[in-house]
């Protein structure tokens, strides 16, 4: 069976959504294929609603959860009963770890952009021009210039809130009002500001709604931070409240969930991609469908397995992987180092809500100049973390019962800060993943083995994110300062990227400054298998921002053909 479009979206999450709406804006008869379930807006979100009595085992995992998904469960929170339902069967989908690696993923339709965490963070040129400058990896074949009006384009279009800071390390952006700090987080901000003329605690820059600028069919962010189960409200951006209804709207738009894509099939006397191989995931039906262009958005490990098994006389090691980069280069960022510390003076005080966002430190380590140069690490990282008030976890002998008990419980405990690191990866041709054919999934395809660690220059940032966070909160006046060093497998930070990576020259890359293969140029490539360099912020923003780019450019391709 062959039907024919004139665009095929592979993958349904950030940069699928933005591939369908864009094509399907332009004209294109676009077919979108997600290899999951289907998923729709608030219809299909079963625990939005729920609140912690109405969990069975109080909202703890069952043995049964654990032994389904040891390796989903590896974050500590993504699996638990209010969305375990976002997280794969890890029996029924394996892979592979010469090296441990925390694969987290979501095959449904919207992928990840149900669960992701929001942070929306523009990379800047100090980012751009970095592997050129210290020789890491090879050079982005793009500038900040170059990108940012598809920043503005995407911030304006899913709703982004934050401030303007002015700091060429984190460009400014197209924001509404910030979600405000509580009274602990305001005292950081100013203590920050009293002691460092090098950095400064911002609000975090999320995809959320908060000012008075409609968007179709989503209203202002609710306060109840339980994104991940799914907003009810569509008031965080994701691909089934904005970008899927937007494509499905002018019509042109054809969704096929249930749908894996393994092959993109090259014509060597077109010499050009014809359209795709894909395997029914409920009846094993295999088909073939055809377009003039292909957008690869299955996110970075699947979009490069795709690639990987898309093998032809031309293309013996896969699709466009001429230089042999396919599959290398993995990057993520990585966390789990910072410090957290108490504070008095304020247990008058509380905060109303569940804020879903928290604060931001950019970046000031490496930034070009003499003061902020390290000499044992080179890039740079940023904090994110918030302050709350504890509950009655401390419970005093004697009142751990009858009147006094309940009176108790009803008192908030003291406050408590955090900060948390959130480093830059450099890119490593050693960190890769490979396909193994002797070890095939539930319909014949290959599975991933992942070979990827933390090399030195990531140890060694973790010792200054670890004494920068301490040294601030003591400047601060907290107290109890507790440090943090919980050093996971790369995956952890769920922002795998680099695996067909974006460059100038075709020996050392896989893509074009268009996100086009450099000798299959009607495919693109636009999740986080672009990215060059990972730099130390939340990378969905570029993917979204690429990826727009990318279409509107395959667009003019198209009807300029």
């Amino acid at each position: 069976m062959k039907e024919t479009y004139d665009a095929i979206v592979i993958g349904t999450g950030i940069s699928g959504g933005w591939a369908a709406k864009e094509l399907c804006e332009k004209g294109l008869k676009t077919l979108v294929l997600e290899r999951g379930r289907m998923v729709k807006h608030i219809e299909d979100y079963p625990t939005m609603h729920m609140d912690p009595w109405d969990f069975e085992l109080r909202g703890n995992k069952s043995v049964e959860d654990k032994k389904r998904q040891p390796k989903q469960d590896r974050t500590g929170y993504t699996t638990k009963p209010a969305s375990k339902h976002w997280f794969v069967d890890d029996i029924k989908h394996p892979y592979n770890e010469t090296k441990r690696f925390d694969w987290m993923r979501g095959y449904h339709v919207g992928g990840r952009s149900i669960m992701w965490g929001k942070h929306s963070y523009r990379l800047s040129d100090i980012d751009f021009e970095a592997n050129k400058k210290d020789g890491h990896g090879v050079d982005w074949p793009i500038r900040y210039k170059d990108i940012a009006p598809w920043y503005s384009y995407v911030e304006e279009y899913i709703g982004v809130c934050g401030e303007n800071l002015g700091l060429p390390q984190l460009p400014d952006g197209v924001f509404s009002p910030p979600m405000p700090f509580n009274c602990v987080e305001t005292h950081l901000q100013e203590k920050i500001a009293e002691y460092y003329d090098d950095r400064v605690l911002t609000h975090g820059r999320v995809a959320h709604i908060t000012g008075d600028k409609t968007h179709e069919g989503r209203s202002k962010c609710q306060f109840r931070n339980r994104c991940i189960r799914g907003c009810p409200f569509g008031a965080y951006f994701s691909s089934n409240s904005s970008t899927l209804p937007a494509a499905e709207r002018t019509g042109n738009m054809t969704l096929r969930p249930n749908s894996i894509v393994h092959e993109i099939i090259y014509d060597d006397t077109l010499k050009k991609a014809t359209g795709v191989r894909v395997i029914d995931t409920l009846t094993k039906e295999k088909m073939v469908f055809e377009a003039k262009v292909i957008f690869c958005c299955a996110s970075a490990m699947a979009s490069t397995s795709i690639l990987l098994q898309s093998k032809s006389d031309r293309f013996p090691n896969g699709l466009g992987n001429d230089s042999g980069e396919l599959g290398h280069n993995i990057m993520d960022h990585h966390l789990g180092a910072g410090a957290s510390g108490k504070i008095s003076g304020f247990d008058d005080k509380y905060y109303k809500g569940r804020i879903p966002g928290g604060i931001y430190l950019p970046r000031f380590r490496n930034l070009g100049d003499k003061k902020s140069e390290r000499k044992d690490f080179i890039r740079g990282y940023g904090y994110q973390g918030r302050a709350s008030r504890n509950d009655y976890s401390e419970p005093i002998e004697e009142l751990a019962y009858g009147k006094e008990l309940k009176e108790k419980i009803l008192e908030p405990g003291g406050w408590r800060m955090s900060l948390g690191g959130f480093g830059e990866c450099l890119p490593n041709h050693d960190n890769k993943m490979t396909l193994d054919y002797e070890k095939l999934d539930e319909w014949g395809l290959p599975t991933i083995t992942f070979d990827a660690e933390w090399k030195s220059n990531e140890y060694a940032m973790r010792k200054d994110m670890i004494a920068q966070a301490v040294e601030m909160l003591e400047k601060a006046g907290f107290t109890d300062i507790v440090e943090r060093d919980s050093v996971h497998a790369p995956g952890i930070g769920i922002h795998e990227m680099g695996t067909a990576r974006m460059g100038r020259d075709p020996k050392t890359s896989i893509l074009n400054k268009n996100n086009q293969i450099h000798t299959v140029p009607n495919v693109y490539v636009t999740d986080g298998a672009c990215m060059t360099s990972s730099g130390c912020t939340n990378p969905s923003l570029t993917y979204m921002a690429l990826t727009a780019r990318a279409a509107n450019h395959a667009a003019k391709q198209i009807k300029n053909s």
